[in-house]
Formats: structure tokens, C-alpha cells, sequence
């Protein structure tokens, strides 16, 4: 696999202009009669559907459904995140901003997901906090927005789906529980000493539950089950950071109250294409909110995430054909409000930007065989027909990718349901019913 190629935003914007995309022209619908029928079922009449077919050969959207109309996206966010990413950062994530004195070493955290992540991390800013004869300095800095975004439920804060977003994630913000003989082990084993057994249960099912507001994990007082494991999102803190570092270290980190200077020197950690697959294929809400963090790192050498979005939004103005509004880097905000022919513009400016379509689905969860979409559709002679980010919150169910027909036609769609009663599954079903439709007749 190559390397992405990453281009200034400027550079995309100019080349989407000139080679004249199809935003803002008259979209017609070129066949009504096909897929007007698939459209309409027991499941799909009952709740808002829209749907946007583009032809990626002849470069004009073919079909549409409310493709105009406002939708929640959920985590269809993502794929803003990811245009954000390939806009503004680098081929490489920077995992440390520092500054080396005679008798110190000052670091800063970049917003960096990867740092001791059991998926992402692959040791160079560790070895190099490690190997360091000098005494350590961690420098916080203030971020822009709190650890929540706007919209999120903070009844979920005890789910590994919302960890708190900080400037030097470490773990993933996640403590990582599992059983080993009837005991429940902590990794990192600093929260060990967080356990509780004071948690109440009339039932017989084992819980594991973090205080709203503290570092303590309340557990029935019995013996934890044989393969027991689960993730929970520990609150975030500057000491706290400090304090794992000295624990994994096992040296000394102080705290020190200094800012980044203009021109710090930057490790970087892992290649940006690693996080951002990571971030699409399990639909990880952490790494698409850490991704934006370091999206206003790299930009303002601050965390301004706020200012960023405002100037993605007027990208987005200029670019797609209707007005959308984004409060959050993964989905999880009720707020967050697109099209499905916003989605479809922004789709083909990232196919425009990854012409190779192995780095384009490399992004994408194949149907079929990986991520979210594995086991989800069929794959005729071993192979997928449609790359797509899914999307999931209460009553939310969305679809939005790209799709290479039987007879060889491309295609790039945003397929969005929302206010549905009850499971998504028979709402999945019907949009694998009507993309292997068009896999199959178009």
C-alpha cells in the first residue's frame, strides 16, 4: 500500500474548482423509475429517509430522495473528520511537541490518540520519554471546548463509546478490566487501588460502574467471571496524566506551568493513514475526536477545535452544495445536522483528493469483510462492491460511500434514516436491500 498523498486545502480547493465538480449545478434525477420502487417499503415508509446516488463516471448525481433535507448523521460525521484530517494534517501524526534545556525536557501533548493505545501505539514517543537522562516537564495545555462536546449525552459517560477528549490522551482514556482467576485486574494497574466493592445489584449480572465525577469503579463484591472483560473512560486530568506517565516510566514526571513556544520541535508518532482507518473502520468516537484535536494543533499550535470547525464550515460553504452544521468531530451530537447531497459532494472531493481507489477504500469499511460493515453484505467471488461508514445512535441508522456496480459503473451515495422506532437491523437490512440493487442493475 502507498503512502496517502496529503495536499493543502487551498491546492484541493483549487483543483475541485477547475476540473468542475458538479456542486451547485442542477441535480437530475436520471432514473426516477428504478429506484423509486426500492425506496418504498414496510420499514422505509415509517420514518425520514433520504437518499443521494452520484455517478462518479459521468460526474452528475443521478437519484435522489430528501437528498436536500436535514438529517442527523451520527457517526456519517466521521467522514467530515477525515476530509478535515487529510486537509490540514500532515502523512505523519505529530506525538509530541518539546523542548530540550541543559538540565530538562519540557513536552506538550498534540492531542495524539495513539500514546500507549493497544491499537495504534507503536512505541517511539514512549522510547523516547523513556531513554532521556534528563528530568521530565509535562506542560498542559488549556483546550477550547471541555472534555464533552456540544450534544453529547452525559448519561453515557461510563461507556467506552465516550471517553473524555484531553490534550495528552493516554490509554485511550480508557481503563481496560479483565478477570484472572475470579480477581478483576485494572490495566494500567495504577487503577487498582480505584476499585470498590460497594456496588448494589439486586440482579445476578456483574457490573462494573464509574462515580459521574470521580476515579472510582464500583463492582459487585463477588468473583468477577471466567474471561470477563469490559473498558470504562476514566476523567481525565492533568495530574492524572503525570501520574501514569511516572507510573509507566517508572521516573519522575513533574508538572510545569509553561506555553508552547512558537517554534517547538515535534516527534512524530504514527503514519496519519493508520489513525485515520482506525478511526473509520471500528467507527472509534475517541480517535475521530483526538483526530480534530490534532487538526487544531497542527493549524493554530493550540487546541482552538472551535475555530477550526468555523473554518471547515466556510470550506464547506464555498463547496457543497447545501449548508450543514457540525458540532464534533464523531457523531455523537444530536446537534450535528448534513444532507445526503452535502455527503455525496464531500465523498467525491475525497475520491478527488485519493484518485487511487485502493487508498480511497483503504479509508472505508469494505461490505462483507471489515469493520462495520463485516458480515453485513454479500461479497460475489470473494470480492466487495461498496466501501461505507456506517452511523448509529437512538433512533439514527446512515450509510455513506462508494459503490462499483456489476457492470462497472462507480457510484457514490449517502444513504440516511432517522426517527425510527425499535433495532436498526431491519433499517440495515433495507439499505443492503437497495445498494446490492443498484450493485446489481446499474
Amino acid at each position: 500500500m502507498n503512502a496517502l498523498t496529503f495536499q493543502p486545502l487551498s491546492r484541493i480547493l483549487s483543483f475541485l474548482f477547475g476540473i468542475g465538480v458538479a456542486f451547485g449545478q442542477p441535480h437530475t434525477a436520471l432514473v426516477p423509475h428504478a429506484l423509486d420502487p426500492q425506496l418504498q417499503s414496510a420499514v422505509l415508509d415509517k420514518h425520514h429517509v433520504g437518499f443521494s446516488l452520484y455517478d462518479m463516471n459521468q460526474r452528475r448525481f443521478v437519484y435522489g430522495k430528501n437528498q436536500d433535507h436535514h438529517f442527523t448523521p451520527a457517526s456519517n460525521t466521521k467522514v467530515f473528520t477525515l476530509f478535515s484530517a487529510l486537509t490540514v494534517l500532515g502523512d505523519s501524526i505529530p506525538g509530541l511537541a518539546y523542548i530540550e534545556t541543559p538540565d530538562s525536557l519540557i513536552f506538550w501533548g498534540t492531542g495524539d490518540p495513539s500514546f500507549l493505545h493497544p491499537e495504534l501505539d507503536n512505541g517511539r514517543v514512549f522510547e523516547f520519554l523513556k531513554s532521556t537522562d534528563k528530568p521530565l516537564y509535562y506542560a498542559p495545555t488549556k483546550t477550547q471546548e471541555p472534555v464533552y462536546r456540544a450534544g453529547w449525552a452525559i448519561d453515557d459517560y461510563d461507556y467506552a463509546y465516550q471517553p473524555e477528549i484531553s490534550d495528552f490522551p493516554i490509554y485511550g482514556n480508557l481503563v481496560r478490566f479483565h478477570s484472572q482467576e475470579g480477581k478483576l485486574i485494572s490495566s494500567p494497574t495504577y487503577f487498582q487501588q480505584s476499585l470498590s466493592m460497594t456496588l448494589s445489584d439486586t440482579t445476578d449480572v456483574y457490573r462494573i460502574q464509574r462515580e459521574i465525577d470521580r476515579n472510582v469503579f464500583h463492582i459487585r463484591p463477588s468473583a468477577a467471571p471466567q474471561s470477563y472483560r469490559t473498558k470504562k473512560p476514566f476523567r481525565t486530568a492533568d495530574t492524572l496524566v503525570a501520574k501514569l506517565l511516572t507510573d509507566t516510566l517508572h521516573k519522575k514526571v513533574h508538572i510545569v506551568d509553561k506555553e508552547l513556544p512558537a517554534n517547538p520541535q515535534i516527534l512524530y508518532s504514527i503514519p496519519t493513514r493508520q489513525a485515520l482507518r482506525e478511526m473509520m473502520l471500528p467507527s472509534d468516537n475517541f480517535i475521530a475526536e483526538q483526530l480534530h484535536m490534532l487538526a487544531a494543533f497542527t493549524k493554530y499550535r493550540t487546541f482552538q477545535t472551535s475555530d477550526l470547525r468555523d473554518f471547515m464550515q466556510e470550506t464547506y460553504d464555498q463547496t457543497l452544495t447545501d449548508t450543514i452544521q457540525l458540532r464534533d468531530g464523531s457523531g455523537l451530537s444530536s446537534y450535528n445536522k448534513i444532507t445526503p447531497r452535502s455527503m455525496v459532494d464531500l465523498l467525491v472531493m475525497i475520491a478527488d483528493h485519493l484518485p487511487d481507489p485502493a487508498q480511497l477504500h483503504y479509508l472505508f469499511p469494505a461490505g462483507g469483510l471489515e469493520g462495520t460493515l463485516k458480515n453485513v453484505y454479500p461479497t460475489p467471488g470473494g470480492q466487495p462492491f461498496v466501501w461505507a461508514k456506517t452511523g448509529t445512535i437512538h433512533s439514527v441508522h446512515c450509510q455513506s460511500g462508494y459503490l462499483i456496480s456489476k457492470a462497472g459503473n462507480r457510484y457514490a451515495f449517502s444513504f440516511l434514516n432517522n426517527n425510527f422506532l425499535g433495532s436498526a437491523a431491519p433499517v440495515r437490512e433495507e439499505m443492503v436491500r437497495v445498494i446490492t440493487y443498484i450493485y446489481e442493475n446499474l
